[in-house]
């Protein structure tokens, strides 16, 4: 029988740990399949997704800065995608049509929203950090949880501008005011590629916050950015990116192979070991 491929596209992509994730999940449900890294330039996203139409590839994640970019070659969006207008699993349906799902959603609610209560969301100011290619996954995984009151804060003002037209509720906040801002929020998420592995980082005064503040960092690679440790320092509860990129993976894993994967402690310690 022919090995099914898989992967992710993006760029960079050389700190993704997908392929970890969802090759421990093959060989656990004894699925013939790799999974792999696509680096690729944004003129050669037309001719990776005709290989799933071609059925060369079965499958497909993308990570930045390709979430939007793929729209234009697929047959249709549906549900989260449709409502954010961002693509992270790219696969055929049963009438040949490439379909765009966002999962990145589920993942942010499963990896941390569900764990609160209702009370605990009740009335919380949340504060979203980027207006890039998961900004709107995240606000929607805000909205969908009961989390209305949402702002965000973008470098570029016009960005952030974009993103309200999708949001109405969404609330504004311009880059030069986020250090006096960020007392007035209860969860605090960083939705930029700032911090990653090998890119540049940023440096967010903290003059004051709430001692009760949920910081989650979008990047799992490194383990802790300097944000992460900067609030730690203020012994603020703190959370890296990994938790969203496995629920989102789970719910990507399952709309290719309809196994709905275990999360067991085997995985989480071979993607902890992979950190650095």
């Amino acid at each position: 029988m022919k090995k099914l491929i898989f992967g992710i596209i993006g760029n960079p992509i050389s700190h993704s740990l997908s392929p970890i994730i969802h090759n421990y999940w093959f060989k656990k449900y004894e699925i013939n399949a790799q999974y792999n890294l696509f680096n690729i330039q944004e003129d050669e996203i037309k001719n990776t997704i005709s290989k799933i139409k071609n059925k060369e590839i079965q499958g497909i994640n993308v990570t930045l800065p390709y979430k939007k970019s793929v729209i234009p070659y697929l047959s249709k969006t549906i549900n989260d995608a449709k409502d954010t207008h961002s693509v992270n699993t790219i696969f055929l349906d049963k009438e040949e049509n490439l379909i765009g799902e966002n999962t990145d959603v589920f993942g942010f609610q499963a990896g941390y929203l569900e764990a609160l209560s209702d009370e605990a969301k009740k009335n919380k100011k949340a504060l979203v950090i980027g207006a890039g290619g998961v900004a709107p996954s995240i606000i929607l995984a805000l909205n969908k949880s009961s989390i209305n009151n949402v702002s965000l804060v973008n470098r570029t003002y016009e960005k952030s501008l974009f993103l309200k037209r999708k949001f109405e509720n969404l609330q504004i906040i311009k880059w030069d005011n986020l250090s006096n801002e960020i007392e007035n929020f209860d969860i605090v998420i960083n939705a930029t590629s700032l911090g990653l592995t090998g890119g540049e980082n940023f440096n967010l005064k903290l003059p004051d916050i709430k001692k009760k503040l949920l910081y989650i960092d979008t990047i799992y690679n490194p383990a802790q950015t300097k944000m992460i440790l900067n609030f730690k320092e203020k012994k603020i509860k703190t959370y890296n990116g990994l938790n969203m990129l496995i629920y989102q993976a789970q719910k990507s894993f399952y709309l290719w192979n309809k196994v709905n994967p275990e999360v067991d402690d085997i995985l989480i310690d071979l993607l902890e070991t992979n950190l650095q």
